[in-house]
């Protein structure tokens, strides 16, 4: 791997180390509480889904490894998070998260790793977990949309917190140079997305962040925020309806 490739790389690991433990204040909080109060589980369990599945795509592709390792961080700490949210759930939180996680996390992952690997090989099976991956991954960064619309409806920043917004810019922009780098597709096309997206909110939050908020506004974003990972996913999963994307 050449050098820049290299650097660039580890660069967006550490920023896809921050982006991961971006919830750690939710979850202590939860802990502290001992409850879940109004949090969901989805996005955790759908960001638990997308590293496994690029750590299977860094693992089966040659060269990939900075993927695969960062992923695989992904995957504990996400782990961690869901076993988490379990614990301090209501029972009925406890066996929609748990059938979730059965759902997606085993039956699905379990799926398309068998699939993949039985039926298909060499370019062929890399391809078809990119595809895979990447799909899942445009959906994930597509989710602030909906604060995207709540931003401008409010006039308030609130339920879009600055960090989140910034992190999702810089992931994007830095795992998207990476991708031209190496050329690879499956990682340029939903990190071009993150970014782009992750551009907008930035440009939102400038120009919304001294305005007076709207009083309709507010009273709608208490039921309609989007559930940001660093608020934990409230009210709404992370992933627009009916499921509703660090890499």
């Amino acid at each position: 791997m050449e050098p820049l490739t290299l650097f660039i790389g580890i660069i967006g690991n550490v920023i896809s180390v921050l982006m991961f433990l971006s919830p750690a204040g939710t979850f202590w909080r939860i802990v502290k509480n001992r409850s879940t109060e109004d949090f969901e589980s989805l996005p955790y369990i759908c960001t638990l889904l997308n590293a496994s599945l690029w750590t299977y795509y860094g693992v089966i592709k040659p060269g990939a490894y900075l993927v695969a390792t960062v992923n695989g961080f992904g995957i504990v700490v996400e782990i961690v998070y869901v076993a988490l949210f379990i614990t301090y759930a209501p029972r009925k939180m406890k066996v929609k998260t748990g059938t979730l996680v059965g759902i997606l996390n085993v039956g699905f992952l379990a799926a398309a790793t068998v699939v993949t690997w039985l039926a298909l090989e060499g370019e062929a099976r890399i391809d078809a977990i990119g595809f895979i991956s990447s799909a899942l991954n445009i959906v994930m960064y597509g989710s602030p949309l909906a604060a995207m619309k709540t931003v401008v409806t409010s006039k308030s920043v609130e339920y879009m917190p600055f960090l989140l917004s910034f992190f999702l810019f810089l992931n994007g922009g830095i795992w998207t140079f990476y991708a031209f780098l190496t050329k690879d597709l499956f990682l340029g096309v939903p990190n071009g997305t993150g970014f782009l997206l992750g551009a907008a909110q930035l440009i939102l939050y400038a120009l919304f962040r001294n305005a007076k908020p709207s009083a309709s506004g507010l009273i709608n974003t208490n039921t309609t925020n989007y559930g940001s990972l660093e608020e934990g996913g409230q009210r709404e999963p992370f992933i627009p309806t009916p499921h509703q994307e660090i890499r």
